[in-house]
């Protein structure tokens, strides 16, 4: 089996709705994603062959997904009230809001399965913080 592995990193905050702690708060991450694609077998021909994947379309997915939530506070559906998201957006604030609750494990997972529709994606780990991280892989 073949292991190819790439990260992007991304600066945003988030809040925990409905959490009773410290990150109930709107609070900030260097948010950091690592996929790991995979395969049993190499492309045979073109100018790819002896590759898994061009490393290049790895890294574009990936960095293309970290773009999207830079610098954005991302907030879950409904946890915010409407009053207030149209201030922030009067503000010119980058707001991102999101069908899931905004934690590791859920980005792991949503990453993966965009992720999973066009490359040969074996595992998506998110980080939170250089040392705590969700991972998501199916079977």
């Amino acid at each position: 089996m073949y292991f190819l592995k790439t990260s992007a990193a991304f600066d945003s905050a988030h809040f925990l709705s409905g959490y009773n702690g410290k990150c109930a708060n709107i609070h900030g991450h260097t948010w950091k994603i690592e996929v790991t694609a995979c395969s049993d077998s190499l492309i045979e021909n073109g100018e790819k062959r002896g590759m898994v994947i061009d490393f290049s379309d790895l890294k574009s997915a990936v960095r293309a997904m970290a773009k999207d939530f830079d610098h954005t506070l991302i907030y879950e559906k409904g946890s915010l009230k409407p009053s207030t998201v149209e201030a922030l957006k009067s503000e010119g604030f980058a707001l991102k809001e999101v069908d899931f609750r905004p934690t590791a494990e859920n980005f792991a997972e949503r990453f993966y399965n965009f992720l999973k529709e066009f490359l040969p994606v074996k595992k998506v780990a998110v980080y939170e913080t250089p040392e705590n991280c969700a991972e998501y892989e199916e079977d």
